[in-house]
């Protein structure tokens, strides 16, 4: 997993709040078994103006010129925002993946589904949740000066406007550690190995029976 420390990055907004997991990659992607690949498909149903299918040509399809994804401003963009309730629906973990492989590291909205945001930590996506009052300034600054940036500063936990000012984000340590270095779930684990072969070890000596092969 891509160590997480800072992202300076355009933003793209959604204004939409309930964004649920199968707008952000729709059912049939899912027979998809590799976890990279996925970011043509990112909000299929919302960019192209036909139904995507696994494995189509994107590149071919004809796109929603109205969705942002899809305008010249926003090309480029690793900060996304939207409104309340982001990731709700079912617990999919492409949605992140497909997040990622389109090119976001962070998606800034009011609040998220429970499911989904623990999903983006497991997978180096960092979900900031802010009041709505600054998410609204936000959406404003992003529509009045195209080419609108953020800077996430994650040890310090702020996003830094353009102008200088901040806003503070909370965070688990537990998972902000994570991110910093790197890990995702299989990776906090094999940092305990040794204690885990002492444990096996010690096993042995107590329960040799279970480690006998028929």
């Amino acid at each position: 997993m891509k160590a997480f420390e800072t992202q300076t990055g355009l933003v793209v907004p959604i204004d939409r709040a309930n964004i649920d997991t199968d707008a952000i990659l729709p059912k049939q992607f899912l027979k998809i078994i590799e976890r990279t690949g996925f970011g043509p498909y990112l909000f299929d149903d919302w960019r192209y103006l036909d139904r995507g299918e696994p494995g189509q040509d994107c590149s071919m399809r004809p796109l929603n010129p109205d969705f942002t994804l899809n305008q010249a401003r926003y090309q480029g963009a690793s900060i996304l925002l939207a409104r309340e309730n982001f990731g709700c629906g079912s617990s999919r973990e492409h949605a992140p993946w497909a997040l990622l492989d389109w090119g976001v590291r962070v998606i800034i909205a009011p609040s998220f589904a429970e499911i989904f945001y623990g999903n983006c930590f497991k997978n180096g996506l960092l979900p900031i949740t802010l009041k709505n009052e600054d998410i609204n300034k936000i959406f404003e600054a992003v529509e009045a000066k195209p080419g609108y940036s953020l800077c996430i500063d994650l040890q310090n936990q702020c996003v830094i406007m353009p102008d200088g000012n901040t806003l503070s984000f909370d965070i688990d340590p537990f998972r902000k550690n994570c991110l910093i270095l790197g890990l995702d779930d299989v990776g906090v684990t094999l940092g305990s190995r040794k204690k885990i072969k002492a444990f096996e070890d010690e096993r042995k000596k107590l329960e040799p029976w279970i480690f006998l092969r028929s």
